[in-house]
């Protein structure tokens, strides 16, 4: 269990200061006879399922959408073998991310605030893809062939948990005992050539992926000079040295130098994450209209002041500057939101309908767009349509929980009890807790009008959850 820690709460190398030997792990099956890829999947799964249980995870459309794109953009520059990946954001301020088997990556709100240019970011993210797809998991696991992957997940998802948030003392020890956390402790760690193998590997799809290839290296150096050794989680998960630093560097001078500029969508996630993070509405916007009195061309630090205008109620401020912004950046999604929802918010119902009908026509089944448009449908007695728009959009994406949570309003609205209670057990069970599910699935078979096609399937749900409830 402690040994499998190593590879997913951090994508890490202790430093010692004392030099160790260390070799390259085998690349063969060796790992393989211990854990293969569908039960790395099936570990990931069970820690992303308990840390939505805990609320550690960020259910923020626009920014779980903005990282899986850039995810998304490295991934297909890597030699990934098939493995797919799903990326999510830790509602948490510290500046870290880590990698989880099965190809989910997590990456901390703290980070993305912390960088200063989006080659930082991804950057961070090529080396924690570089860790999956060269199977650092497996290559480790073959040391503990005893775990029990259930096991091991739950306190995978504890650590993780005890982490990043306010969950101290007793609560975790209750759960990992001292003795196990100080095991984890010295052991959450890759091998030396695990990391270098990982920067190497990742600084190349930085690269490829279009990105300046120094942007990892850079970002590390910066928080290394900030910081000293007693800085954020990820200098102490990701120990930086000048040897690995100076690797870094003569690796991406190897590579065609480019000048890249951050994407609009970078900017505008990290300001909207500023906002959304700010302890008070009225600090963020003082602090966004002193930038943009001083530069008015960051389109970033422009949403963002709309965005805290929404945020303090000043509705109409809000609406013209959203519609500015979509006037000029018409490709630009986030800036359709913000309009549409301040429209909704001046109650402006039908002019904000149709913003939105427009959007989804050009942007059809996007989800931040699709769930923001169902809200006002909803709100604006629109049921029905509401229920059909969510519906196509579950059956066609991965839903998260939220989306679950806003189907089954939406069916609820509607008058359909049934499937209101079939899509919140589906929302419990997203965040394992089967029991409300099981409770959930049992209310939609005794909701009145359910179909025979239905009942047929909420009582073959029943019996998974009977049967989860009592692992």
């Amino acid at each position: 269990m402690v040994r499998f820690l190593i590879l997913i709460l951090s994508i890490t190398y202790c430093a010692s200061s004392v030099p160790q030997e260390v070799t390259l792990p085998d690349f063969g099956s060796r790992g393989d006879s211990v854990i293969n890829k569908t039960e790395e999947a099936q570990i990931g799964k069970s820690v992303i399922t308990q840390l939505r249980g805990s609320g550690a995870i960020m259910e923020d459309a626009l920014v779980t959408e903005y990282i899986n794109t850039l995810g998304s953009q490295l991934v297909g520059h890597a030699s990934n073998g098939g493995q797919d990946f799903e990326f999510f954001m830790i509602d948490d301020e510290t500046i870290n991310a880590f990698a989880l088997p099965g190809g989910f990556i997590g990456v901390h709100v703290g980070l993305i605030l912390a960088s200063e240019t989006e080659s930082e970011l991804a950057g961070v993210l090529a080396h924690e893809i570089a860790h999956v797809t060269q199977r650092h998991l497996a290559r480790r696991a073959y040391d503990n062939q005893r775990s029990g992957m259930l096991s091991m997940a739950a306190t995978i998802a504890t650590m993780i948990i005890g982490l990043t948030t306010d969950v101290r003392g007793n609560a975790i020890g209750g759960l990992v005992t001292a003795t196990q956390g100080a095991a984890i402790q010295r052991q959450i760690n890759f091998t030396r050539a695990n990391e270098h193998e990982a920067d190497r590997i990742g600084i190349r799809t930085l690269s490829s992926a279009g990105f300046d290839p120094s942007g990892m290296g850079t970002f590390f150096e910066k928080l290394s000079r900030r910081y000293g050794t007693g800085g954020p989680a990820i200098l102490r998960t990701h120990p930086v040295t000048t040897e690995r630093i100076a690797e870094a560097r003569d690796r991406a001078r190897l590579l065609p130098s480019k000048v890249v500029s951050s994407s609009t969508e970078y900017q505008i996630m990290k300001t909207r994450l500023e906002v959304l993070q700010a302890p008070r509405a009225d600090v963020a916007f003082d602090s966004l209209r002193t930038r943009i009195q001083i530069n008015n061309e960051n389109v970033g630090d422009r949403y963002g002041f709309a965005l805290s205008l929404s945020e303090l109620g000043l509705d109409d401020d809000a609406q013209r500057e959203f519609g500015n912004l979509v006037f000029e950046f018409p490709g630009v999604i986030a800036f359709r939101i913000g309009e549409a929802e301040s429209l909704v918010k001046n109650n402006q119902i039908d002019i904000a309908l149709d913003k939105y009908a427009n959007a989804i026509e050009l942007f059809p089944r996007n989800v931040p767009l699709t769930n923001s448009y169902a809200n006002a449908l909803i709100t604006s007695g629109h049921a029905k349509e509401a229920h059909r728009i969510l519906l196509d959009l579950l059956n066609n994406s991965t839903p998260t929980p939220e989306q679950f949570r806003l189907i089954a309003r939406a069916a609820d609205a509607d008058g359909d009890m049934g499937n209101a209670h079939h899509y919140m057990s589906h929302y419990y069970a997203s965040i394992g807790n089967y029991p409300d599910a099981l409770t959930q699935i049992q209310l939609a078979l005794e909701a009145p009008d359910v179909n025979i096609i239905d009942r047929a399937r909420f009582e073959s749900e029943l019996e998974t959850y009977q049967i989860s409830t009592t692992e």
